[in-house]
């Protein structure tokens, strides 16, 4: 028969290993919302970018110095976009996402 048939037998899972299963999604729900932060994507995003648009400037040659009036404008913004994605990856690092406090409902007793 099955668990919920109103059967008097014993269920296969005991409080315990609830509370296990429910503490671990709980966990993996974290880690996958520090995974999804938006400061990560941002920031690995201007970080990527920043390499890419700053190493154009680096061989850009005298005629797109020329067309800019004398100044190296992908350096400049390379090197913007750079520090701007590590702001977001500092940000990131030193302020994390806490985790969501979790559901108790005020008759229930927390597992021992």
């Amino acid at each position: 028969m099955s668990e919920f048939s109103g059967s008097s037998e014993p269920s296969e899972y005991s409080e315990k290993d609830v509370h296990r299963e429910v503490s671990e999604l709980q966990t993996k729900s974290a880690t996958a919302a520090r995974l999804f932060d938006i400061r990560r994507i941002i920031g690995g995003l201007f970080v990527l970018y920043g390499v890419i648009v700053t190493i154009a400037g680096f061989t850009a040659s005298d005629a797109d110095i020329d067309k800019a009036e004398g100044v190296n404008i992908n350096l400049w913004t390379g090197l913007g976009m750079l520090l701007l994605g590590v702001f977001f990856l500092a940000w990131l690092k030193l302020r994390p996402v806490a985790p969501p406090p979790p559901d108790v409902v005020a008759d229930e007793k927390p597992p021992e």
